[in-house]
């Protein structure tokens, strides 16, 4: 069929001179350049060449659209034709290939991009500082410290990071093996980084999945050990590690990143460093280079996950444990099979651990003791708790932990079956230097943590008279003076001071003044020598100061007689001056501090306060041995050695005391009771929970919804301990059971003889002795006429008075020393109680 005729506009173009063929000339219509007359017929062959030609030779001549069906330039049998397949035009490649740019532009581009990417890279790498000594984390050496009891041996409390750093050639090489094995096979080889664990990672990153570790050991040195390395599990973290792992493996020897590696990875238990991790899973004399084959590939085990692997022991799951530990001596064995190839069926099973030892040192006795040693070294020396934590000290305190045991257990024998309103506290100093040696707080940290040793603030009652006469001994007047026995005595801004007891004589002497506790005497004792003195005395032998003078501004003349509020440790420390010959060393609870690195850096201080005069101190004693031997505090005498000391109890026997002493050891027993009421009159009356008021109504405080710690149920209000609680009494009879433990293979050593210092200064008139009978020549004479306690010429011997709140003990103790309800004891019929001026501390 012949083809159809079409016709196409006339588009101009710039054409190229025809080449002429073998044919001849070229058709007038190439010549002309004119489109073919309508209806003329050409050559579909030559027509598809002319137009092939023309679109080799046309430059930038827009092509015309080519529709479906339409013959294009060519007519049917061109470009588009029928002629040709779809797509396809005179024999050239596909038309979708033409929008794909060439080979050697794809190839150009690549290499741009890489060469700009390295660039980048190697610009970050250069700007990634060395990371230097200055940047390293704060925390990667920390150090736990460990207090120890007076003879430096026995651990009292371990606070604080558990890490014991060591040097690599302390490391056994098995152990280092284990660790190289168990997590960077390649370390002694590799530049720091792992090519495919470092992809791997990465990918992890970047696609969400859970990152998978495959840091190299200089890897997870330089992140647990320099700052600006976090521990987020970012591409960028993770390149920054990368740059900085490479950095180390050029400055650091592979020793130098090992060792600081295993001193700060965490292997579980609370054990930074492969030192600790020794100690806390093979037991405490183990040391790194102790360790085994065996114990190496355990520990190393554990670093991949030591919490998980914490988690499981305990719950009793050892297959995660026994699975790891097959890992990696089966990765020793191919690490080094010489050395390392029999172990896995050599020892197929993990070895033998200690227990968890999870203990909290803040239970029991020993969280006082910790309480008391962190204080003493914060107020003292400036550490704090978070220092103690963290800077590796070394303290030696100076606590006997027996004896620490055994006034618990004085205390707790003669208070069991009271009721828990009655608190009692004791402490003991070593005169000789200052150390408070053992006391008693509370029997348990975690659930009361007011210590009524260092805490309680009490009225010091009779027992503060021995520093009235101390002032007195030391103004220069002698025990040989004699004081006013007879009351009422009226004193400038004091209520009356009495005895309440008839007296046959009008004066005594004060040894028999302080033997039987006569309020009148030391009232005017103090008024001679002027409560300045007293204050002065009592304040240099380390009871606050501030208090005292609180007391005297209240109570004016009152402060004689125990006004004043002391605590247990103050008063056996302030005893010590007589034991001492007038020293008074200040308590403390601290030996010495060494430092990380063992050097001494805190000691204990050895200068002393020459508080009163040796005689002064010698007569005071002979005084107080009295109140031992005829007085009031006859119930504290020790078989074995001399006992000196005072007893107190004020009014509405609200406190007791017996404080004493023999030349070694001074300590303070001290008794009292509180209420926990809901008001302060008409309330109801609540049994403490723990020696503590409990802020909650009800059992279990976690309901309560109406009370809070500061605004709380009940508070404590200070009542009378009863007629049965004397300083002569309970006191008494703890402060015995405890230093017969203490005493016990001491030395005996006697007081100084008495020196009679001073002159006398009577303040009220000598008695008259009575006439007696003169003995004849053959009747036996004493050797010592001047006699030891009463004064030589006091011949009437006689008890003229005695403080009314003061006696001799039971004459038979009823089974309430050793514990017991007191039968006489009516509940809550005491007069309106105040509230405690220092209470114990609220929950």
């Amino acid at each position: 069929m012949a083809a159809q005729s079409y016709e196409q506009p006339y588009e101009p173009v710039r054409r190229a001179p025809a080449r002429r063929g073998p044919a001849g000339p070229p058709p007038a219509t190439a010549a002309t350049g004119m489109p073919p007359e309508p209806g003329t017929r050409v050559s579909g062959r030559r027509e598809g060449r002319r137009r092939s030609e023309q679109e080799t030779m046309i430059s930038q001549a827009p092509r015309r659209a080519r529709g479906r069906g339409s013959g294009g330039d060519g007519g049917p049998s061109g470009p588009g034709g029928p002629g040709e397949p779809p797509g396809k035009s005179g024999g050239d490649k596909p038309a979708w290939r033409r929008f794909l740019p060439s080979w050697k532009i794809v190839l150009a581009g690549f290499a741009v991009v890489t060469a700009g990417v390295f660039g980048m890279i190697a610009v970050a790498y250069a700007n990634m500082p060395m990371p230097s000594e200055d940047q390293v984390q704060d925390s990667v050496d920390d150090m736990g410290s460990v207090i120890y009891y007076a003879n430096g041996k026995d651990v009292l409390a371990k606070l604080g990071t558990k890490r014991v750093p060591v040097e690599i050639n302390q490391i056994p090489r098995h152990v280092q093996d284990a660790v190289i094995a168990a997590e960077n096979s390649s370390f002694r080889e590799d530049s720091g980084i792992s090519f495919s664990g470092m992809v791997r990672s990465v990918f992890s990153t970047v696609s969400g999945a859970q990152v998978q570790g495959a840091s190299t050991i200089t890897q997870q040195m330089a992140r647990n050990y320099y700052d600006g390395l976090s521990q987020e599990r970012t591409v960028e973290r993770k390149i920054k590690e990368i740059f900085v792992a490479v950095k180390l493996n050029k400055q650091l020897s592979k020793d130098q990143i090992l060792r600081q590696y295993l001193n700060t990875i965490y292997f579980g238990r609370g054990a930074y460093g492969i030192g600790a991790a020794a100690k806390e899973f093979f037991g405490s004399k183990t040391s790194v280079a102790k360790l085994t084959p065996e114990q190496g590939a355990y520990l190393a085990g554990r670093i991949q996950n030591p919490d998980a692997f914490d988690r499981a022991e305990i719950a009793g799951n050892m297959k995660p444990t026994e699975g790891r530990y097959a890992y990696v001596i089966g990765q020793m064995a191919k690490l080094d099979p010489k050395a390392y190839g029999s172990l896995p069926s050599k020892s197929p099973t993990s070895p033998k651990r200690v227990k968890v030892n999870n203990r909290d040192y803040y239970k029991g006795l020993t969280g006082y003791m910790v309480e008391a040693v962190t204080n003493e070294l914060k107020n003292k020396y400036g550490i704090t708790e978070e220092d103690v934590k963290t800077g590796g000290y070394r303290i030696t305190s100076t606590f006997d932990k027996n004896l620490m045991l055994a006034a618990k257990e004085a205390v707790n024998k003669h208070t069991a079956g009271l009721t828990g309103e009655i608190n009692a506290t004791l402490a003991a100093v070593d005169p000789r230097n200052g150390r408070i040696i053992a006391f008693y707080g509370g029997d348990d940290y975690e659930k009361d943590s007011w210590d009524d040793a260092f805490l309680s603030q009490k009225q010091a009652a009779s027992a503060f008279k021995p520093y009235v006469l101390a002032a007195w001994l030391d103004s220069g007047y002698s025990l040989r003076s004699y004081l006013p026995a007879k009351g009422p005595i009226k004193l400038e801004g004091t209520t009356p001071i009495d005895n309440d007891h008839a007296s046959s004589s009008s004066s005594i002497d004060v040894v028999n003044a302080t033997a039987n506790s006569v309020n009148t005497a030391f009232a005017k004792m103090g008024e001679k020598v002027s409560l300045d003195k007293v204050i002065e005395i009592a304040s240099r032998a380390g009871i606050s100061k501030e208090r005292l003078e609180d007391a005297r501004n209240r109570h004016h003349y009152l402060i004689t007689i125990g006004s004043g509020q002391v605590t247990a440790v103050e008063q056996a420390g302030g005893y010590s001056i007589f034991a001492n010959a007038g020293r008074h060393y200040d308590n403390h609870v601290i030996i010495e501090v060494k430092d990380r690195n063992n050097r001494v850096k805190y000691r204990e201080k050895k200068t002393y306060t020459q508080v009163i005069a040796p005689d002064a101190a010698a007569d005071a004693t002979v005084a107080l041995q009295a109140v031992v031997k005829q007085g009031t505090g006859r119930n504290a005498a020790l078989y074995d050695r001399p006992v000196a000391g005072k007893t107190g109890t004020n009014n509405q026997n609200k406190e007791a005391w017996f404080v004493g002493f023999t030349p070694q050891l001074s300590t303070a027993v001290g008794m009292f009771r509180q209420e926990c009421r809901t008001k302060p009159t008409g309330g109801k009356v609540v049994q403490p929970v723990n020696d503590t008021c409990p802020w909650w109504r009800g059992k279990n405080p976690a309901k309560e919804k109406k009370y809070t710690p500061q605004k709380p149920y009940t508070s404590p209000y200070e009542v009378p301990l009863g007629n049965a609680f004397q300083g002569a009494t309970y006191p008494a009879a703890i402060w015995k059971s405890f230093m017969t433990e203490a005493m016990k293979g001491q030395k005996v050593e006697q007081f100084p003889a008495r020196v009679d210092t001073g002159v006398s200064e009577n303040l009220a008139p000598k008695p008259v002795p009575t006439p007696t009978a003169t003995k004849g020549p053959d009747e036996e004479q004493p050797d010592d006429v001047s006699c030891v306690m009463d004064p030589c010429d006091d011949d009437s011997g006689r008890i003229i008075t005695i403080d009314p709140n003061e006696n001799d003990g039971f004459e038979e103790d009823n089974g309430l020393l050793g514990g017991g309800q007191d039968p006489g004891m009516p509940p809550y019929e005491y007069e309106q109680p105040e509230t405690m001026p220092t209470g114990r501390e609220q929950w």
